[in-house]
């Protein structure tokens, strides 16, 4: 079975902030440069890299966070200056391509196949947006680029921290299959506990699974969908009207 979408090259762009609420704090305040820190106080908002090599994740009780790294370090959110500078990245994407959407706060798609004639190839737009957040904002930014959205926003997991990932054209199920399912779209902890149970754990496996166990055990419409992505297929096009959230400052 292979992949297939109309679009003939890699020009989506997935763009995320790392773990951006701790990196603004980091900004704001150079003595926590360095230094495992989380925004948040009962619970963990967000965490920096730093924090996170103890396991520290995003949605953890400050208790159990503390336990897992006695030098952490909390603050408090200064969250109109997280707005004001997710705001000011986004606004560098819009430089290049009016086809921006925003999914959050902190991260943006970007249709860049119509402005390569002005601005070079996808990787050389997106390197110049990681400059530019990097030298402008002083932040850093990791970027996806592929064919599809859910392939886009994968290679940007996979390109953190501070990094980027270009999926070409005829590679895309060799990098995609050797993955954890937990980077798919719609695979949180339960659903990854439930495929785990049959033997699930990449995203290879998940392609490889009848579509009628998978839709046994999770659903109908969530196995027809995580069965189209395994194999690269996702037509969604960018909704450039869509309003951003708040969810995913921690990555």
């Amino acid at each position: 079975m292979a992949a297939t979408n109309a679009a003939s090259a890699a020009t989506t762009l997935h763009a995320d902030l790392d773990a951006f609420y701790a990196s603004v704090e980091q900004l704001l305040d150079p003595s926590l440069r360095g230094k495992p820190i989380a925004v948040g106080g009962g619970v963990v908002l967000a965490a920096s890299y730093e924090a996170k090599i103890f396991g520290v994740r995003g949605g953890m009780p400050g208790r159990r966070a503390r336990e897992l790294c006695p030098q952490l370090i909390f603050v408090g959110g200064r969250f109109g200056e997280y707005q004001r500078l997710g705001d000011a990245a986004i606004k560098v994407l819009d430089d290049f391509t009016p086809l921006v959407e925003r999914i959050s706060i902190d991260e943006a798609f970007a249709d860049v196949a119509g402005c390569t004639h002005l601005f070079g190839p996808p990787d050389e737009i997106a390197r110049t947006i990681r400059r530019r957040v990097k030298s402008e904002l002083g932040l850093p930014i990791s970027i996806g680029v592929a064919r599809t959205k859910h392939l886009a926003k994968i290679a940007s997991q996979v390109a953190k921290p501070d990094g980027l990932v270009v999926v070409e054209p005829g590679t895309e199920l060799s990098f995609l299959h050797d993955l954890p399912v937990s980077l798919m779209w719609g695979v949180g902890p339960a659903t990854k506990a439930r495929l785990a149970e049959i033997g699930v754990e990449t995203i290879g496996q998940l392609a490889r699974t009848h579509s009628g166990a998978l839709e046994r055990l999770i659903g109908h419409a969530a196995g027809q969908k995580l069965a189209a992505l395994a194999w690269n297929r996702d037509p969604r096009r960018l909704e450039t009207h869509r309003r951003a959230h708040s969810a995913g400052a921690g990555l």
